[in-house]
């Protein structure tokens, strides 16, 4: 047996001596992250929407590795998370598999393919009270009989009987192989070095047929039918139906994804988040926390700390205390600006996670993102990157193909603001007329539509179907809520004061040598004549190079006519993403192409912004209908650019082809 694993991204773990390797495995959605919190002691995000597990998590257990795995509905060769999937569950020595009780007849089929490649197996039958509270009723020693392994009915959640799991694996049992798969199989046996390479050869797993330079079966069909058919037997044996669904859950389901009721439900929610953290947050908490804690309380205490010790005229006091200081701008920003803001939105966030709302949203948003390229799963990452861009940009891998996922990562990158700059943004837009809001929310749209538009023209290839379970809509619970909003604000914590105070720093040792003064005289004909702002808003700038969310709490302070906050935020809006998710976007795209969408975000960024404050200048701002105007002229030369695309498109020009 190998020493260690990896993931599709070569990611190796190291094999204790003499551990066991339990692996957990299971279709998307079915409590997996739970369990290996319950078996290790850490904390994985725990969700109610497909797709939670991304990347391979391991921890350990009484000496042994534990091994978290993407859910999957199979294992084989189709997508990169059943490829993990697929290596790590083929080199267990036992696998936990995970199985909701309300979809047995869906969660039955990869339990018995995993059965079948003869690996020792525990089932964990989790959420066995919401199949109670639905009417189903499953015989959990019947089932066991037939599989051949232990069965353990638990509420995972509520960590209900998760003690008898412990015990079971190591009681772990390979289960009942089907007769006619092992026969097919032994036919193999002296070729292949194990049962289930074997039986994927079988399945047409063409990775696995070239590992032993072997053609790949074609009697997958076959096989799957007939697994498929003895899924069937067995729910007729152990399951039985005692009432209808919950007439209330399912009401409040339709109500959700048609579009007639579900636009303006999910318009509600986004108002009273922005009632909330927009106005509430921003406003009154933010007012309390930066105001009279930080500048008020904190920033006399830490100068009087460090006039105690060196000059604050000296060049280490401005470095420490000064304008842009480590211990005064930096501790200010991130503690009284941002935080209350990043809370406030993880904690709204968590709550759609968690009540199954997520993918209700892209079941409702299909139809609409298919016009720039997606189907309705990529609303997850997208919604995801409102709280932290660098972690969406990971999700992205749940797309179904390369075109999408490309399509995604740039539009995160470029449209989305992460829940920092988007608390400073919301707290900035509610201090003006509404007017200036709508040309605000209209110019950002009309860039992610545009953007998407013109991408979905120029790549190669169609967009994929839409095929996402939606889950039960649960009650959230608070723990978790609570537990996801501290761990996420705290991970935002780790995360920005390092790049805050290397920001600060950059910011201060410019100030001290008088480039900064030359920069801002440099970009002038940038930031004045074009953008029609300050010359000192070249500071935010250069602060938003490190983080968005710097740039626009540089923003937050300064004297800005409503024009200019609303130039202002469109421009750091579609400003270059953080530091941190341009490393991610160079992890999961090649560097050329996150290259490409770094520069471009720069020409956008400031191209939009521009254009903006150009036609406010031509058509002015007096009246409601003139910034209407300004919205509606924006929207017409990106629809020309579309409609130019496409006519070239048509012509089938090389030139604006993007090849993959």
């Amino acid at each position: 047996m190998a020493n260690c694993c990896h993931n599709s991204k070569e990611t190796r773990i190291e094999m204790p001596p003499g551990a066991r390797r339990i692996v957990l495995a299971g279709n998307p959605n079915v409590g997996k992250s739970v369990i290996f919190n319950y078996l290790t002691g850490m904390y994985v995000d725990v969700s109610n929407y497909p797709g939670t597990t991304l990347e391979i998590s391991h921890g350990h257990y009484e000496g042994n590795l534990v091994i978290d795995t993407p859910g999957v509905y199979g294992i084989s060769s189709f997508n990169d998370e059943e490829r993990v999937a697929r290596d790590v569950i083929l080199s267990a020595d036992v696998v936990v598999n995970v199985v909701n009780a309300m979809y047995l007849e869906r969660d039955l089929f990869l339990t018995l393919q995993i059965i079948d490649t003869g690996v020792p197996t525990v089932v964990v039958l989790n959420m066995v009270d919401e199949a109670e509270q639905n009417g189903l009723k499953i015989d959990y020693e019947k089932l066991s009989q037939l599989l051949g392994v232990r069965i353990i009915p638990t509420v995972a959640i509520k960590k209900q009987n998760l003690d008898q799991l412990k015990s079971a694996i190591y009681e772990a049992l390979p289960g009942h192989v089907d007769k006619k798969i092992a026969e097919k199989i032994l036919t193999l046996s002296d070729q292949v070095k194990n049962k289930g390479e074997a039986l994927l050869i079988l399945e047409g797993d063409k990775n696995i047929a070239k590992k032993y330079n072997m053609q790949p079966g074609t009697e997958q069909e076959e096989i799957y039918l007939h697994r498929r058919q003895k899924v069937d037997s067995i729910i007729n044996q152990i399951v039985q139906d005692t009432k209808q669904n919950s007439a209330l859950s399912l009401f409040i389901n339709r109500l959700m994804i048609r579009p007639c009721t579900g636009i303006p439900l999910f318009l509600l929610a986004l108002y009273i988040m922005y009632k909330t953290i927009g106005v509430f947050v921003a406003g009154t908490v933010v007012g309390f926390t930066e105001e009279t804690v930080m500048v008020g309380i904190y920033e006399p205490f830490a100068r009087h700390l460090v006039s105690q010790i060196i000059n604050l005229n000296s060049v280490l006091g401005t470095i420490l205390a000064g304008e842009f200081g480590l211990l005064t701008m930096t501790v200010t920003y991130v503690l009284g600006l941002l935080m209350p803001l990043v809370v406030g939105f993880y904690f709204f966030l968590s709550l759609f996670e968690d009540s199954g709302y997520l993918p209700r949203i892209a079941a409702l948003s299909d139809r609409a993102l298919t016009g720039i390229g997606l189907n309705g799963r990529a609303i997850i990452p997208l919604i995801l990157g409102f709280g932290c861009v660098t972690v969406a940009t990971i999700t992205t891998r749940l797309l179904g193909s390369e075109r999408e996922k490309r399509i995604a990562v740039f539009l995160l990158g470029l449209t989305i603001p992460c829940s920092a700059q988007l608390g400073v943004i919301a707290g900035m837009l509610a201090k003006i007329a509404p007017q200036f809001i709508i040309l605000y929310i209209s110019v950002i749209l009309t860039v992610l539509v545009a953007t998407g538009t013109i991408l979905h023209i120029l790549l190669p290839g169609n967009t994929s179907d839409l095929l996402i379970d939606l889950p039960p809509l649960r009650l959230p619970s608070l723990k978790n809520v609570l537990t996801k909003t501290w761990t996420k604000s705290y991970q935002f914590l780790l995360e920005a004061f390092p790049l805050f105070a290397l920001g600060a720093l950059l910011i201060s040792v410019l100030q001290l040598t008088g480039v900064l003064a030359s920069l801002q005289n440099l970009l002038s004909p940038l930031t004045m004549n074009w953008l029609h702002l300050p010359k000192e808003s070249a500071n935010a700038f250069i602060m938003g190079i490190v983080r968005r969310d710097f740039g626009a709490a540089g923003l937050a302070n300064m004297q800005l006519t409503s024009l200019q906050v609303i130039v202002a935020l469109i421009t750091i809006t579609l400003f270059v993403p953080c530091i941190a998710s341009i490393l991610v976007i160079f992890k999961e795209r090649s560097k050329k192409e996150a290259l490409l969408m770094w520069l471009g975000t720069w020409v956008i960024a400031f191209t939009v912004g521009g254009i903006v404050a150009q036609l406010a200048h031509l058509i002015g701002t007096t009246t409601p209908w003139q910034i209407l105007a300004i919205a509606a002229a924006v929207w017409t030369i990106a629809l020309v650019l579309i409609l130019v695309l496409k006519y070239f498109k048509k012509q089938a020009s090389p030139f604006i082809t993007i090849e993959n």
